[in-house]
C-alpha cells in the first residue's frame, strides 16, 4: 500500500466529524501520534473495534503536528521512518520534512478509517483504576468514560520543557517555544535570541539567520554534528516504489541494518573515535574561524549528547548578523539577555529551544493505579516498565515508548510496531482465556530493569562525560533501549503470561494463579 504526501490543506480532522464520548470502551488510546494512530489501526485489523482514541488537540499528528517551526524535519530517512504496513513511495526527500510526515499521518488514519475513532479536544485529565469493577476510570476534557485497558500513547516529545532562568517573567518582548511557534509573529528585522543548541534549534537557527536582524545563540554545551546526507528523490525512483513495492522494501531493510549498525560504537565507546573525526573535519570544512570552532568543539564522547545532522547549522554562524554566546545567561531582562560572562544582548524576541520533558513522563501526573498510587509517585526514583510497556500496580494499562525504549541511532516506528504486536497479543489472550485483569509481576519487572541497567554499564550514555536528557534526576538512563533494535522485536511478539498476575472474569486471586498456569501452559 502506498500514500501521497503532499502536504494537506484540508480542514483539520475535528472538524469533520467525531461524535460523543461512550459511556464505555473496551480499550481508550491516549494520543494520536504514531503511537496512538498505529494502535487504533493494530485493534481495528485484529478485530477488536471497540475503542476510542482521546486527542487534546484538533487534528492528528502529536509531535508532527505540533512542531511545525521553521527548518522541522525529521533525522531517521524517510523510508523507515513509517508504518511498515503503510509504506509511502512519494516521499520528496531522504529526511522528510514536517509537512510531508504531518499529511502521511493524517492520510494513514483516513486509508485505514480510525478517525471515525478519534475523539478531538479531549485530553485525559485523570485515569484512575477502579479495583471494585476492574476499569479504568477517565476523565477528560470532553467528559468521562470506562475503559477495561488503556494504551497511553503521549509521546516522549509533547510535553516542552521551560527553562527556569532567572528573570524570565519579566521579559518584555516576544518568547515561545519551537514546539508552540509563534506563526503570527514576524522575525523580520528582528534582534533574536535562541536558547539552546538541540535537535530542534540546529534546524531553527539557519532557517530564520537570514531574516532577522540580528540572532544571538546560547550554547550551553555545544553538539556533535554529523553531515546530513539529505538529497531529493527523484520522480523516476518514486514512480518504480510506487509500481514495484518489493523494491521499496529492499530499500527499507537496507536503510534499517545500515542504521542499525550504529549501535556498536553506541555501546562501545572506543569505537567511536572514528565518527569524531567525521564530525570534527565537518566542523573544519564549515566554520572559518579557529576559536569559534573551538567554542563549537564538544569535550564529551560522542553519542552521550543526541547527535545531530546538519549541513546548514554550522556555516550560520560564518554570517556577520549571527553571534556564539557560550558563557550561559545570568539574568533574563525586560529587553535584553545577561551572559554570563557580564555581556548584554538586546533582543526583541526569545525562542525556547530547550526541549522536552521526557524521563518525567507528564502523564504519569494523572494515572492512578490500585490503591490510587499514582504513577509519577511510583517513579520518583526513576521510570521503569516491563518491557518498557507495563508497570506493576497498574493492570490493564500498556504505555506506548515507554521508559528504556527510546532509541538514539534507529526509527522509533519500529519500537511503537514492537510494541504494539505484544499489546495486541496481550488483549486477545485476554479474551481468549477470558481475563478480566493482567498485571506484571512486581519481581518480573525488578529483574527486567535491573537487566537493562546493566547492559547500560559501559555504554557512551554511561560514560560519555556530559548530562542529557537521557538521563534523569538521578543520573539513571530511563530512556533508551541498549542495543540493537532487532531482540526488541523478537522479545515482543509474544505475550509472555507467566510474567503476570491474572484475574478471571469470576474469580479470586488463587484462581487467577491457576488461570495463569493454565494460560501459560497452553500457551507454550
Amino acid at each position: 500500500m502506498s500514500t501521497t504526501v503532499t502536504p494537506s490543506t484540508d480542514p483539520p480532522e475535528a472538524a469533520r466529524g467525531g461524535g460523543d464520548l461512550p459511556a464505555h470502551v473496551r480499550v481508550a488510546v491516549i494520543g494520536a501520534g504514531f503511537g496512538g494512530l498505529g494502535a487504533a489501526i493494530a485493534l481495528r485489523q485484529s478485530g477488536i473495534d471497540d475503542f476510542i482514541v482521546l486527542e487534546r488537540a484538533e487534528d492528528v499528528g502529536g509531535t508532527w503536528r505540533d512542531n511545525h517551526y521553521p527548518g522541522c524535519a525529521c533525522d531517521v530517512p524517510s523510508h523507515l521512518y513509517s508504518f511498515s504496513f503503510a509504506p509511502n513511495p512519494d516521499w520528496t526527500r531522504t529526511f522528510s520534512r514536517q509537512p510531508e510526515i504531518w499529511a502521511y499521518l493524517r492520510d494513514t488514519a483516513r486509508r485505514f478509517d480510525v478517525l471515525d475513532r478519534v475523539r478531538f479536544g479531549a485530553e485525559m485529565l485523570a485515569a484512575e483504576w477502579d479495583e471494585s469493577d476492574e476499569r479504568w476510570h477517565l476523565s477528560t476534557a470532553r467528559g468521562s468514560l470506562t475503559a477495561d485497558a488503556v494504551i497511553a500513547a503521549p509521546g516522549g516529545l509533547s510535553e516542552p520543557s521551560i527553562p527556569e532562568l532567572p528573570g524570565i517573567e519579566r521579559f518584555g518582548g516576544t518568547l515561545f517555544h519551537t514546539a508552540r511557534w509563534n506563526d503570527d509573529h514576524d522575525l523580520t528585522g528582528e534582534r533574536v535570541a535562541v536558547i539552546g543548541t538541540g535537535a530542534s534549534s540546529i534546524q531553527v537557527v539557519p532557517s530564520i539567520a537570514p531574516k532577522v536582524g540580528r540572532l544571538t545563540v546560547f550554547q550551553r554545551t555545544p553538539a556533535w554534528v554529523m553531515p546530513r546526507m539529505d538529497r531529493a528523490i527523484p520522480r523516476w525512483r518514486r514512480r518504480l516504489f510506487r509500481h514495484v513495492p518489493a523494491l521499496q522494501g529492499l530499500a527499507r531493510g537496507a536503510i534499517y541494518w545500515s542504521r542499525e549498525m550504529l549501535v556498536l560504537p553506541l555501546m562501545h565507546p572506543v569505537l567511536m573515535k572514528r565518527l569524531e573525526q567525521v564530525a570534527k573535519r565537518h566542523l573544519a570544512t564549515q566554520v572559518r574561524d579557529p576559536r569559534l570552532r573551538a567554542r563549537l568543539t564538544p569535550d564529551y564522547r560522542m553519542g552521550c549528547k543526541r547527535i545531530l545532522i546538519s549541513n546548514e547549522y554550522l556555516p550560520t554562524f560564518n554570517r556577520t548578523n549571527v553571534q556564539l554566546v557560550s558563557s550561559g545567561i545570568s539574568e533574563i531582562r525586560e529587553s535584553s539577555i545577561l551572559a554570563e560572562d557580564g555581556t548584554e544582548h538586546e533582543v526583541d524576541t526569545i525562542i525556547l529551544a530547550t526541549g522536552f520533558h521526557v524521563t518525567d513522563f507528564p502523564a504519569a501526573q494523572r494515572i492512578r493505579g490500585r490503591g490510587g498510587r499514582l504513577l509519577a509517585e511510583d517513579w520518583r526514583n526513576g521510570s521503569s516498565a516491563y518491557r518498557g510497556t507495563t508497570v506493576t500496580g497498574f493492570p490493564n494499562l500498556f504505555l506506548i515508548t515507554g521508559p528504556n525504549t527510546g532509541l538514539g541511532h534507529n526509527s522509533m516506528v519500529f519500537m511503537i510496531e514492537a510494541q504494539l504486536q505484544y499489546v495486541i497479543d496481550a488483549l486477545r489472550t485476554m479474551d481468549a482465556f477470558g481475563l478480566r485483569s493482567i498485571e506484571v509481576r512486581p519481581g518480573v519487572q525488578e529483574a527486567y530493569d535491573a537487566h537493562i541497567q546493566r547492559r547500560l554499564k559501559g555504554s557512551v550514555w554511561s560514560t560519555g562525560g556530559c548530562a542529557s536528557w537521557y538521563l534523569d534526576a538521578n543520573g539513571r538512563n530511563t530512556t533508551l533501549w541498549p542495543g540493537f533494535t532487532w531482540p526488541f522485536r523478537r522479545q515482543m511478539r509474544r505475550f509472555d503470561v507467566d510474567g503476570y498476575a491474572v484475574t478471571p472474569e469470576h474469580g479470586g486471586p488463587a484462581e487467577g494463579a491457576a488461570q495463569r498456569s493454565s494460560v501459560a501452559a497452553t500457551l507454550g
